[in-house]
């Protein structure tokens, strides 16, 4: 899944989809289990749960919610930014 939101996009995707911006991943390592979810809202179902030394993908940080990529399963979505750590 492609990391596309009308205001922007993973910088992987430069060559295929137009963003007004664009992000680098930042690499992080989840800190404990935490549920990746499609909206920062938080009310609607879980896209999967991420476990503790997954690895996701960040785009953007905003307030307590982080927006990135998690390769394991493929998806695109929403965690706790507090569920991230530094990697190695």
């Amino acid at each position: 899944m492609d990391a596309v939101r009308p205001d922007l996009a993973d910088i992987r995707l430069a060559g295929r989809v137009f963003a007004p911006h664009y992000a680098a991943p930042m690499l992080r390592v989840i800190h404990y289990e935490t549920p990746l979810r499609v909206t920062a809202r938080g009310a609607e179902p879980v896209l999967a749960t991420l476990q503790k030394g997954d690895v996701f993908e960040a785009l953007e940080f905003a307030g307590d919610k982080a927006w990135g990529v998690a390769p394991g399963p493929g998806l695109v979505g929403y965690v706790d930014a507090s569920a991230l750590g530094e990697t190695e």
